[in-house]
């Protein structure tokens, strides 16, 4: 087994796709093709189940991707060290609901290591695409919510997907609001104050269990309800259409203006919010760095951390 032979591996995991990878190791593809089959030989396993539709990673190849992305970047530091190699182009990816401590966390992390070369990717997207993303390791962290709704639902999905939550913090329902909405003057409003109103929602497309819903308090009926797929679009329709939503109260002005505010929702339900790895790999320097500068957030937004 060598150094070199991990880092093909791992390149071909970052890209899904072995042609992908041979294209940016300016390899030729059988070439890669029989280095992973000396590797998988060597190992006494398949790291990749190939099929019609390509190649995914079989489930000793996931436990193995934790391991090889440790010596890679362990070798990664003795050269910049003692051979005062320049660091290589710095990868990281994380999966999220739509929270704006989410992007403020990966604002401040790519502003504090300040690398020179990087290729980041912060998908804020449906909630059965962020599990799948970190199961099939295209994210390394996951940030999701649990309630008292769909705690069991998703305890056994990270179960069957070898996920572990890690939780950050617990807050109570808020809506946000536009600062013209009536509701926007309360100290806190009760449900039945909502029906007027249009709610919005982010749609989870073909997985649109109420299990999946972004927002808590998911099976409540309303009179008046628009699915979107994007932030901006959400919040333009709250200043347009005097609409609503549900989430934990966080909200960045930097980020999203000024026009939108929470209140307080009177429901006795809460919000457990928490980030999901594999359980098979150790966070990456840059993982440790994203999750410290999301603690810092959520305590700079009053919210006290689980320990």
């Amino acid at each position: 087994m060598t150094l070199q032979q991990l880092r093909y591996f791992i390149e071909i995991v970052k890209y899904g796709s072995i042609n992908e990878a041979a294209k940016n190791l300016f390899l030729a593809q059988p070439s890669l093709s029989s280095a992973i089959r000396e590797l998988e030989k060597e190992l006494g396993f398949k790291l990749f189940i190939r099929s019609n539709r390509g190649i995914a990673l079989s489930a000793k190849g996931t436990e193995f991707l934790g391991y090889a992305k440790q010596v890679a970047e362990q070798m990664e530091l003795l050269e910049m060290r003692y051979l005062e190699k320049k660091p290589s182009r710095q990868v990281f990816s994380v999966s999220t609901q739509h929270y704006s401590f989410a992007v403020n966390a990966f604002i401040n992390m790519i502003k504090k290591k300040g690398y020179d070369e990087y290729e980041f990717a912060l998908r804020e997207t449906r909630t059965y695409e962020i599990i799948q993303d970190v199961k099939l390791l295209k994210s390394e962290i996951g940030i999701v919510y649990l309630s008292g709704f769909n705690t069991k639902v998703f305890e056994k999905l990270f179960r069957e997907n070898n996920l572990i939550f890690t939780p950050l913090f617990i807050a109570r329902p808020h809506i946000f609001v536009s600062r013209k909405n009536p509701l926007s003057k309360k100290e806190s409003v009760a449900i039945e104050d909502l029906s007027p109103y249009p709610y919005l929602a982010f749609e989870q497309g073909q997985n649109n269990s109420f299990y999946f819903s972004e927002e808590i308090l998911s099976t409540v009926f309303r009179k008046k309800s628009i699915l979107v797929s994007d932030r901006a679009t959400l919040f333009n329709l709250l200043i347009g259409l005097n609409g609503y939503t549900i989430s934990t109260g966080i909200i960045s002005a930097e980020l999203n203006g000024s026009d939108i505010i929470s209140v307080p929702l009177g429901a006795n339900e809460f919000i457990k919010i928490g980030w999901i790895a594999h359980k098979n790999t150790t966070l990456s320097h840059l993982g440790e760095v994203y999750i410290e500068e999301m603690k810092k957030v959520i305590m700079e937004n009053g919210f006290s951390l689980i320990d």
